[in-house]
Formats: C-alpha cells, structure tokens, sequence
C-alpha cells in the first residue's frame, strides 16, 4: 500500500532483514520522515543448555540482527532506536507458546506476537515518540473500504510470499495505522531493490524457524524452559491408542507430537500411522490411518472479523488452516462475538488445536479464529 501521509512520521518495524530495510529504503525514497524501531524481544543467552558451540544463523531477533537493522538506518540517514519488549514477549508469546503445547494443541507463535506485541505494544511505542504510522516488511496489503467505512485487510499480490494468515488477529484500530509497501511485490523485486539501495543487508539470508526457539528443537526448548522456571515437566507417557480404543504403545510427552504426523510415533504397526488426536486430559495419543484424519467441521475461539462486520448469516469463504494449507470452501456460522463455527464442503486433513484458520474471500481477509 502506498503511502497517503506524506507530511508524517512514519516509524518502520525493523528485524535487521532484508524486507524491513528494504521497507525503511523505499519510505526513505519517497522523502518520508522515518524512524527505524527494533524490538528486543528474547535474550539469546537464556537456556544455556540449548546453546551450540556455534552461533544459530538464519535466526531473526538475534544481537546480530540489531546491529543490521542499525547499519541499515545509519546507511540511510534516519533515527534508530531499540526498545526493550522482552517482558512483554515472555508473557504473550514464549509462555503461552510451551503452554499450549503442554496442554496438547500446537501453537502460532508468529501470530500471538503480531497480536500483542508488534501491532499493539510497537505501535504504542511509535505513536508515543510522534510517528503517525507503523510500517513492516510483512507481505500483505491494507485498503480503505468507503462502502462499508472499514480498512479491508488482503493477500500479497506474491502470493507465495503471503503473510495475511498471521495477520488476522489485527483489530480495525491498528489496521488503519499500517503500512505494508512489500505487499505489492515480489522477493526477487525486494532484493532488487535493497541492491540498488546499496543496503548491508541485501544479500542476508531469509531467518528461519521460532527467533526464541535457537535449535529449531521445540521440544528441547519447553523442557529447558520449564525448568528454568523452576518447575517440573509434567508426568510425560501415556497410553497410544486406536481410534477404536485399542492400546498399542506407550508415548513420552503429548508436546512431542500434532495432529497428522507419521514420523517419530515409536510404533511399528506394519501399516502407516498418523496423530488423529491428543487427549492430554486422559494423557493419551490417539493414532489412525490417514483416511481418519479428515474433519468436517470445527470450531474458533477469539473470533476477529475484518473486512466485515460479524455476520447475522452463514458466510460462504474459503478457510485456511495452516500457513501452507490450501484454501478450501467452507460455511461459517458466528456463534457470537467471540465463537464461530466452520463446516467445510470437503473433509480437511489434520485440522488442529492451536492452529489458526483465516477466511478468505478472494484477496480479502474476512477474519479468523483459533481453532479449539
């Protein structure tokens, strides 16, 4: 989206990669007033137990990154500053992040900290030191709707690069305060663009994996940190079950496993099985063949509506139940201000706990939900 407040202070998320910079370098272009803002959201030095004698590469939200994201505003001549979410990172992202795991369903990271911390506590951050606007690297766009009087939030036009699926728990407020001038682009125009910028970090590779998470090992990385905290993993094994009941071995935590994994079950059945269910409440993996793992239906909780208002009538949309999922046709039922139940046309594979699921209309984002 291009910008329409050319006058204002526009502060610019900056991660110390390549399409933040590349965001600060085009606003810088079109003679904005720029402020470069990197959060500091995990200290890389907590769990020892987890750090390798070498350091993590491809991580973002590292000491390294800061530096990038400060060489980048020094290039480009405009404020930079650090500011210190850490607290607030531990509470709404890392916590919750072990505790959905340890209570059986598999968490979106990525979303929890657009939620409640770069989209609420950033851009209070950025308003308090006189910048208007919040800009990322995020690949979607916003538009004004003069219709309905709401700001409509869209796929990227790069569809392969799309980043709405994280963005839906965005509320109307801040969504009118965002600028995604990627979303309009492709990753090879990006880093086109940081090239003819002359940008330090323009040949950076892409982060990868949880920034919080330095092995890339979850499982690892909850039993460190809930002992740092000074408690004690929970009695981890329990029953694998069949769908029928039947018990056929023994599992060592529900956080080891998802819905629709095969790989690492410990189980030799002589046919491929897969995760169909957790039941952390009776502490038992229920697995099945793959021709169980369809569902018709599901439910959301903390139902956000976006591009419209909640609807009194079943919406026909296309829904999304991971990040990498292909869209499919569903109806959806608001329950009520928070609930909404989804019926797909088709039965859908490993719809899980945790997940998000996004509504679609064509490029428009509808809303989304976590699904219970």
């Amino acid at each position: 989206m291009s910008s329409e407040h050319p006058n204002g202070t526009i502060a610019v998320a900056m991660s110390g990669g390549v399409d933040s910079s590349t965001v600060a370098a085009l606003l810088h272009e079109r003679g904005e007033s720029v402020v470069g803002l990197t959060m500091q959201l995990w200290n890389q030095r907590r769990l020892p137990a987890l750090q390798g004698p070498e350091p993590v590469q491809h991580r973002c939200c590292s000491i390294d990154d800061v530096y990038d994201a400060r060489r980048v505003a020094e290039h480009l001549g405009f404020p930079f500053y650090v500011v210190n979410f850490e607290q607030k990172f531990e509470e709404s992202v890392v916590r919750p992040f072990v505790e959905e795991y340890l209570a059986g369903r598999t968490p979106v990271p990525c979303t929890h900290c657009n939620n409640d911390v770069k989209f609420d506590q950033l851009l209070l951050t950025a308003r308090q030191i006189g910048a208007d606007r919040l800009a990322t690297g995020h690949y979607a766009r916003v538009r004004p709707n003069a219709a309905n009087g709401r700001t409509e939030l869209l796929r990227a036009a790069d569809e392969s690069k799309d980043q709405s699926y994280f963005l839906f728990g965005l509320t109307q407020e801040q969504l009118a305060l965002c600028d995604f001038p990627l979303g309009e682009m492709s990753k090879a125009e990006v880093r086109e663009t940081a090239r003819r910028a002359r940008l330090p970090v323009a040949e950076k590779p892409e982060s990868q994996e949880i920034c919080f998470v330095p092995t890339g090992d979850y499982v690892q990385f909850i039993q460190a940190y809930v002992e740092e905290q000074g408690s004690r993993m929970p009695d981890e094994s329990g029953e694998i079950v069949t769908t029928n009941g039947e018990v056929i071995g023994r599992h060592h935590g529900l956080h080891r496993y998802t819905v629709g994994q095969r790989k690492g079950l410990g189980i030799a059945a002589g046919r491929p099985l897969y995760v169909v269910a957790l039941e952390p409440e009776r502490g038992r993996l229920v697995v099945g063949e793959d021709s169980e793992l369809g569902r018709e239906a599901c439910v959301v909780r903390d139902a956000n509506w976006i591009s419209i208002a909640r609807p009194d009538a079943p919406v026909e949309a296309m829904v999304k139940i991971r990040h990498r999922h292909e869209p499919a046709a569903a109806t959806i039922i608001s329950l009520d201000d928070r609930m909404a139940e989804i019926r797909f046309r088709e039965p859908q594979r490993a719809v899980t706990p945790g997940q998000a699921a996004v509504f679609y209309s064509g490029e428009r984002v509808l809303g989304g939900g976590w699904i219970a």
